[in-house]
């Protein structure tokens, strides 16, 4: 499967507040916050959904086509993707911009508060898919994840016209769209990501019911946090696959995109869906033991083992086949 992720590629700037932000706000006073956090740490380091999903799909032995605008300062990162299997020849270098920037807070709690500058990401709206398929050959899936909304608008009016399964993952855009724009990139999707803050979010930004998103999406995959994943689909009952247990999260940013690049690439070489959703924790898991969104490192034996440890024999069994091509 030829999988195109189109998204924000970002250097992350992440700082660790050793105490709690929720003792730091004052109920009666939240119309008027004013508040600095001292930081212990400053990391910096790669990111961006886009480049930290299409790095997840290369670590699992893909060769997914990165779509996204940067700056010229993307040249570092650029070699980077490149040694982990990523395809960067559809990335639009504007001259002139910097590449976005993503600065983020973390509590001890695991809380965080971020915010993003997307620079030269504002040009993404000129790229074609057509012309990426033109270059690349057939695509066969299209992740539309956080990007300059116009950029999501038309990649995902792209997908329709082409008749392109494509997978909506609004996240953090949710808050800057519109209802009509919002209902506009879900339509239709072969799958839609969500965390369970964003849910609910979605649910308002649109005017649907759960029920009224099921019934315009495949599937909807919804992260919990430690307590795993809910999958939904149209006619089917719920299920929710477990987290992998007794996980030591240094640093929580990224791990929702190292899922979703685990339950893609499973996806991709013809894993059922709740068994995707394993592998998508399991390596969720693994993003979750680093700092940065990219550091982590994984091959077929802990994989295999991290599987069997969580899930079962059964489990790790039945996943074999997608980590047979992993040294």
């Amino acid at each position: 499967m030829r999988i195109a992720v189109t998204g924000s590629i970002a250097v992350d700037h992440l700082m660790f507040f050793p105490g709690r932000f929720t003792e730091q706000l004052v109920p009666d006073r939240l119309h008027s916050v004013s508040l600095s956090f001292l930081c212990d740490r400053l990391e910096t380091r790669r990111g961006g959904v886009a480049a930290n999903i299409a790095l997840g799909l290369g670590r699992l032995g893909l060769t997914p086509l990165l779509v996204g605008a940067v700056g010229p300062d993307f040249t570092d990162y650029q070699v980077w993707l490149k040694q982990h299997g990523v395809d960067t020849d559809s990335v639009l270098v504007v001259p002139g911009g910097h590449t976005a920037r993503f600065v983020c807070t973390t509590d001890a709690d695991h809380n965080q508060i971020g915010a993003f500058h997307p620079g030269a990401m504002a040009a993404a709206c000129t790229i074609s898919l057509h012309e990426v398929a033109e270059r690349a050959g057939p695509l066969d899936l299209v992740v539309v994840s956080p990007n300059d909304p116009a950029a999501m608008l038309r990649h995902t009016e792209e997908c329709r016209t082409a008749a392109l399964p494509f997978v909506a993952d609004p996240s953090q855009q949710i808050a800057r769209l519109n209802r009509a724009d919002v209902q506009f990139l879900l339509t239709d999707a072969r799958w839609l990501f969500t965390n369970e803050y964003e849910s609910a979010l979605l649910q308002e930004s649109t005017g649907w019911t759960a029920r009224g998103v099921l019934e315009r999406v495949g599937t909807w995959v919804t992260t919990l946090g430690a307590a795993g994943v809910l999958i939904e689909r149209s006619g089917h009952e719920p299920v929710v696959v477990p987290a992998v247990p007794d996980v030591t999260a240094v640093e929580p940013t990224g791990a929702g995109d190292a899922l979703r690049a685990g339950m893609l690439a499973a996806v991709a070489r013809g894993a059922p869906v709740e068994a995707a959703a394993r592998l998508g924790c399991v390596l969720a898991s693994f993003a979750l033991e680093s700092v940065g969104t990219q550091e982590y490192t994984v091959g077929a034996r802990s994989l295999a083992a991290r599987l069997h440890g969580a899930y079962g024999e059964r489990a790790a069994t039945a996943l074999a086949p997608v980590l047979g091509s992993l040294p």
